[in-house]
């Protein structure tokens, strides 16, 4: 098999691959096979498509690759997840929260969950919305629906 089809093949494995990986770094290595591949098609020594393999994928590794990410990524919102993704939502108050302790039920789960401020006291029924997670606790403030 010809220098040149074996680069080819490389270059191929390398982009199909990335359909797997979907992380462009393969899509960039399989590039330099390429750029190889059409070096040893024009009459190149091994050693320079060797060296012509390891420039242009690093090229293309530190050069195309963050712009190729950012460009996948733009306009995607940021997806909140574990605690974060709880922040900001409303619960209503299952047993009476101050800053000792109480119960909030958000959603399905239930929380304990402190005030926010020392003053603070909320009774069962009440509308809460939570600001902070500190350990265990849900930090919870009047929610504006109650205000």
């Amino acid at each position: 098999m010809s220098p040149w089809a074996i680069w080819l093949v490389i270059a191929a494995s390398s982009a199909g691959l990335e359909v797997l990986s979907g992380d462009f770094f393969l899509l960039m290595v399989g590039g330099g096979a390429a750029a190889a591949a059409i070096a040893a098609a024009a009459g190149a020594a091994l050693w320079l498509q060797l060296v012509l393999f390891g420039v242009v994928s690093l090229l293309l590794v530190l050069g195309v690759r963050p712009w190729a990410k950012r460009m996948l990524l733009r306009g995607q919102p940021e997806i909140a997840d574990g605690v974060d993704a709880v922040i900001g939502h409303g619960g209503v108050v299952t047993q009476t929260v101050d800053t000792h302790g109480g119960r909030i039920k958000v959603g399905a789960d239930e929380w304990s969950a402190i005030a926010q401020l020392p003053y603070d006291v909320y009774e069962v029924g009440a509308n809460v919305m939570i600001v902070e997670i500190r350990g265990a606790h849900a930090v919870v403030t009047a929610d504006a629906r109650d205000i």
